[in-house]
């Protein structure tokens, strides 16, 4: 028994809960960009010209690519929640690094190049663009924690 009068194994692990977190953030997403890749769809089945147009093509595979990854990303954090509970060997501050890294490239990558789509100048996309690489540099350093954290055997 604790010292407030609940057993020891009822205690809850200080710090946020991760995987309830990434629970909600990755289903939430998920609607999110699987409604804009219905949106996408829409554009391209009402032949708008603004999105489908010969000179728009950087636009049409930068917002592909923002639907790609940001939907990719989202189930990544369902993956990421699922992890958190099978590898209970991995705890204190590299997950919740890992954690960080997972959102803010869900946010990076894919406003990147959603950002860079809506900003087209002569064929290249926007500025917008440069929020790929560290997006993609937070995703490596998630996924290599998180490789490394499922690999540790608990107590």
């Amino acid at each position: 028994m604790s010292k407030r009068g609940r057993p020891a194994a009822a205690r809850e692990e200080p710090g946020p809960d991760l995987s309830r977190l990434h629970l909600r953030v990755g289903w939430w997403a998920l609607l999110f960009f699987l409604s804009a890749g219905t949106l996408l769809e829409a554009m391209h089945g009402f032949k708008l010209g603004f999105y489908l147009d010969v000179s728009n093509e950087t636009r049409r595979l930068t917002w592909t690519l923002a639907h790609a990854h940001g939907s990719l990303l989202s189930i990544l954090n369902l993956v990421f929640a699922a992890t958190l509970q099978l590898a209970p060997g991995w705890s204190g501050a590299s997950r919740v690094v890992a954690s960080r890294c997972l959102i803010g490239a869900l946010i990076l990558l894919p406003t990147g190049f959603l950002l860079g789509g809506i900003f087209v100048h002569a064929g290249d996309p926007g500025l917008g663009i440069l929020l790929v690489p560290p997006g993609a540099a937070l995703l490596f350093v998630a996924v290599l924690l998180a490789a490394r954290g499922a690999g540790l055997r608990g107590r």
